[in-house]
């Protein structure tokens, strides 16, 4: 096996958008994140809607479409 190739792994911290900070090892010093096991709907048990409506209402409202199926 060849020696000196695995890089050099330092304590590291992780700052998610929530506000939540771990330290880890890893190669690189600072490292940001969207979202971590404190603020994901899976681990919290906490499921955020951020779109009610969706995407085929939303344009069939827009333009109409709606009003041209109930007139049939």
């Amino acid at each position: 096996m060849k020696t000196d190739i695995h890089p050099e792994y330092k304590e590291s911290t992780v700052h998610c958008a929530c506000g939540a900070e771990y330290t880890v090892l890893s190669t690189v010093g600072k490292t940001n994140i969207g979202i971590c096991a404190k603020c994901h709907p899976f681990f919290t048990g906490k499921q955020k809607f951020v779109d009610t409506e969706g995407r085929v209402d939303r344009f069939r409202r827009r333009y109409g479409m709606e009003q041209q199926q109930q007139q049939q």
